[in-house]
């Protein structure tokens, strides 16, 4: 474990944002000095918080990911592999904590809706698509073939849920793949199929790397379908777009810094009851699965410690500071919106520009990135991935921003946009269709969750827009822009693969 190379990744990815802020907040979109400072000191929290909690995902948890696929794969026995998948599926995502953020914003402007009830059914959601996604690994099931029926479903059903939880249906499926869940998610799929590769009679390792990638993509399809049927069964409480303002008096009441010893209780409270169920599997798989010696085991613990800690401090520093900067760094912009198609224009560019930045903030795309460099033996580049993730994601938060101003429907862009990424699916090498539909989740990530949803429902409060409805949706923009950003590039590699092997003939 490198912790100093942790901290200059997540400095490298939170400071862009810090500073765009604070030039934003010094000049056109002026900032109180109160939201500025805790702003800045829940900046550090952030960047101390995920440079522990990525160390300890690499030194404790995403080994046992990868050693728990190998493992139970090599049992050959199916259904403990797929109960299994299952279990690991819900139990990491309880503890993720995008999901804990994404919950914390919905009952802001949802107080219906119950926090654990709705992390709970996304939990379930991403178990059941990861053991899918586990039996389609063992059962050689194309991957188009399945993100193309599970899509239809998705879409068959949104139509019969609440508008008001069309947005957060979506935008859960982007927020669930995390650093907690992709890291795991991603080790488990590649010891499943790496076992699988080993077993074939041919020899045939292509088949490793094919089904390497795409776990992540359809792992993020359960929770959409879950957080839909959560919305139909609420479907008749007429308040799920009513705002709750009681939270916001809390927090302006608390004067200073001191918001954040006033969030440290709960916020330690939630971790422990999120990574209870994970420390009870890992002891369990340790017991009767892993039997790994006892320096690996004290590793382990190590890497639980510093990630239950860092879990912490990322996110006392983002509910007590980066939030609530977001969400008044989208009010004033928002506001200042309604008096000429000038401000117009510069919050959807703001947008952009935060769009640009923000992919190369998610941990998880570090994750990915380097995973796909690896195997793909170095031919699939970091640099290429990240310009084209980074296309993607200033396109898809720009489109967000128009949504606030307008409030045209979601699925105006949601519908078109994946019928194009399954189209391509079909034309696109297969490995680049697993790697796209893995960036879509790795792609928004905790930057994603905190800062730009809360300055997307910032803009839309201020603006006139209802938030419930034009906000929440743009964590799922920016999970399926990068479907079609990628597999365009894969599109694009297999055509120069094809002129030079013509070439050398």
């Amino acid at each position: 474990m490198n912790i100093f190379q942790k901290f200059r990744e997540t400095v490298s990815s939170v400071l862009p944002i810090m500073v765009m802020v604070l030039l934003l907040g010094l000049t056109i979109a002026p900032l109180s000095f109160g939201v500025m400072s805790r702003f800045v000191f829940g900046g550090l929290l952030v960047i101390c918080g995920l440079t522990f909690f990525l160390a300890g995902v690499d030194l404790g948890i995403s080994p046992i990911g990868e050693r728990s696929g190998a493992a139970l794969t090599a049992k050959r026995n199916l259904p403990l592999l797929l109960g299994a998948a299952f279990l690991i599926g819900f139990i990491v995502t309880v503890a993720e904590p995008d999901v804990q953020v994404l919950a914390d914003q919905v009952r802001g402007i949802a107080p219906n809706v119950s926090k654990w009830g709705l992390i709970l059914m996304i939990a379930v959601g991403v178990g059941l698509f990861v053991a899918l996604g586990i039996l389609r690994t063992v059962l050689s099931i194309p991957l188009n073939i399945l993100l193309t029926v599970a899509y239809i479903a998705v879409f068959a059903l949104a139509f019969f849920t609440p508008p008001a939880f069309q947005g957060v249906a979506f935008d859960s499926g982007g927020a669930t793949t995390g650093p907690m869940t992709v890291p795991f998610i991603m080790a488990l799929g590649v010891g499943v199929a790496a076992v699988r590769a080993k077993s074939d009679k041919n020899g045939n390792i292509k088949s490793s790397s094919d089904d390497s990638f795409g776990l992540t993509g359809i792992a993020s399809i359960g929770p959409v379908l879950a957080v839909i049927v959560y919305g139909i069964i609420l479907s008749n409480q007429d308040s799920a777009s009513s705002v709750e303002e009681s939270s916001d008096a809390a927090s302006a009441a608390l004067s200073g810094l001191r918001v954040f010893l006033h969030l440290l209780p709960s916020i330690f409270k939630e971790v422990a009851s999120a990574f209870a169920p994970l420390i009870g599997m890992a002891v369990v798989f340790q017991i009767f699965l892993l039997k790994m010696p006892p320096m690996q085991v004290v590793r382990m613990v190590r890497g639980f410690v510093l990630s239950f800690f860092g879990l912490i401090v990322f996110l006392t520093g983002a509910q007590g500071g980066f939030m609530p900067a977001g969400e008044a760094l989208g009010n004033v912009l928002g506001a200042a919106s309604q008096t000429g198609t000038l401000w117009i224009a510069l919050l959807v560019l703001v947008g952009v520009v935060f769009g640009a930045i923000i992919v190369s903030a998610e941990p998880a795309v570090w994750v990915l990135t380097d995973q796909v460099e690896s195997i793909s033996g170095g031919t699939i580049k970091r640099k290429v991935m990240l310009l084209a993730l980074s296309a993607g994601v200033a396109i898809s938060i720009g489109i967000s921003m128009l949504r606030v101003l307008f409030g045209f429907s979601l699925w105006y862009v949601l519908i078109p946009g994946y019928a194009l990424a399954l189209i391509l699916s079909f034309i696109c090498p297969k490995l680049f269709t697993g790697i796209a539909f893995d960036s879509g989740g790795v792609a928004s990530g905790p930057m994603t969750s905190t800062f730009i949803l809360s300055f997307t429902l910032g803009a839309s409060a201020s603006s006139g827009g209802n938030p419930a409805v034009d906000a929440f949706g743009v964590i799922a923009l920016v999970a399926m822009t990068p479907l079609i950003a990628i597999q365009i590039l894969g599109i694009i590699f297999k055509i120069k693969t094809k002129r030079a092997s013509e070439g050398q003939k």
